[in-house]
């Protein structure tokens, strides 16, 4: 090819990049290595990772749960694992059909009438949420707990920082941790939306029912947000309870940690406000012969020809991972759901109660709990957990004081169906030293 061109060598092809910038050396990489010797360096490299041997009571929006083996089995078949977005419906049947079953599981889980083909994550899919209520009810301005994730509010902030939309917030009870009743005179006819998370950011478990009454009083949609999908499994719909649109963070189902990405987006509403729901919608049509086949029954994106009349210009769904939770939930199944969240239920409680009779903590809150909780220990929490992971291989928790800077001691802890007893029994042992 370079005497094709007329040129001696590689680096004549870059003589017009100027030699000062140029790195003038090898770059710090192995030479090529066999396929054998690759496997061992990754596995040496992987050996590196400690977190990954430690016990964990880490929550916050990212679980750990137990994920069947036949999860990325199936998703690894060639042709799913290089799955895209189904522009010709006549090629990606397949795509397009695992779409609508995700979308069907969604709306039995969260008891509404239309779920779309998955988000990014459930931040952005509460962002995209407070713009469709803002579309539907024409208003411009949204109130939300303080005890919705704070990361998930500072992503709807960024989303939103450049248009019309006000944001207040409502206040948490100092012994229940749910949404204090008195605040929500805050709602008014220029509300859009109320949005709260239940569990919330704190596990307690919120009245959707009496909150879903007070912003239908005034117009406002009720938006519920849920991190710990997990709990679909035992709680009441928030369909049931009231809910205008739920957004959900999907990646307790068989989906892994991963340092917190990627991950999926679930986003289900009332069947009245569908042509304003971002993202796209899979769905069932037949031919002149009767015969099935899937579409794209709706998707109201700008690439779709929608440009600025598209409800969402940013909205993408996580195709691979949606798949991923549709496997696991038809593996798990309606009565293997439940199994799993009751577990959570137990090993939660019994490790609250376990480390509620340590001398020197405290369980911050009484409201009803899922799979998370806050503890008040005797010392600062960073300190405290920082002992946990250095000395014992234990994550304990997360700090509370990384975004409620006036809890300096408090920690919140999850268990699920992966925490064995003599696990916890180590995590309340450890805690009984410090204290």
């Amino acid at each position: 090819m370079l005497r094709e061109v007329g040129l001696g060598s590689a680096e004549e092809l870059f003589r017009s990049i100027p030699a000062d910038v140029l790195l003038g050396r090898k770059l710090n990489v192995t030479e090529p290595l066999a396929e054998s010797e690759v496997i061992a360096r990754m596995e040496s490299m992987a050996e590196m990772n400690g977190a990954a041997r430690k016990t964990s009571f880490l929550g916050g929006g990212v679980y750990s749960h137990f994920s069947p083996t036949i999860v990325d089995h199936l998703i690894q078949r060639s042709e799913f694992f290089t799955s895209y977005t189904p522009y010709q419906p006549e090629v990606t049947q397949g795509t397009l059909q695992y779409i609508f079953e995700f979308q069907t599981l969604v709306c039995q889980l969260t008891g509404m009438d239309v779920a779309n083909a998955s988000m990014y994550d459930g931040s952005t899919s509460m962002a995209e949420a407070f713009l469709m209520a803002q579309r539907v009810t024409r208003r411009d301005k949204v109130l939300v707990a303080e005890t919705v994730h704070p990361e998930y509010l500072e992503v709807a902030q960024t989303y939103t920082r450049h248009g019309d939309l006000e944001f207040g917030t409502i206040g948490f009870e100092a012994d229940s941790g749910r949404v204090i009743e008195e605040e929500l005179s805050k709602l008014d006819d220029k509300t859009a939306a109320l949005v709260v998370q239940s569990p919330n950011f704190f596990g307690c478990i919120e009245d959707l029912d009496r909150l879903a009454a007070k912003a239908h009083e005034v117009g406002a949609l009720f938006v519920v947000v849920v991190t710990e999908a997990i709990s679909f499994g035992m709680l009441k719909t928030p369909g049931s309870s009231g809910a205008d649109i739920v957004v959900a963070e999907g990646q307790s189902f068989g989906i892994p940690m991963s340092f917190g990405g990627p991950h999926v987006g679930l986003f289900a509403c009332r069947d009245k406000f569908v042509r304003q729901m971002p993202g796209r919608l899979s769905g069932v049509a037949y031919d002149a012969k009767g015969n099935r086949g899937f579409v794209l029954t709706l998707a109201t994106r700008e690439q779709h020809i929608r440009r600025d009349k598209a409800t969402s210009n940013i909205c993408t769904n996580q195709g691979l991972i949606a798949l991923a939770a549709t496997v696991y939930m038809e593996t798990m199944g309606k009565k293997g759901l439940q199994e799993v969240a009751m577990q959570n239920v137990q090993k939660a409680a019994y490790a609250a109660k376990k480390i509620s009779e340590i001398e020197g903590y405290s369980l911050v809150f009484d409201a009803p709990r899922f799979n998370e909780f806050v503890v008040r220990g005797p010392v600062d929490a960073e300190e405290l957990l920082g002992h946990l992971s250095g000395e014992k291989d234990i994550l304990g928790g997360i700090a509370v004081s990384r975004y409620y800077r006036d809890r300096p001691n408090d920690f919140l802890v999850c268990v699920t169906e992966t925490n064995t007893k003599e696990q916890i029994d180590e995590l309340v042992s450890a805690l009984s030293n410090i204290g």
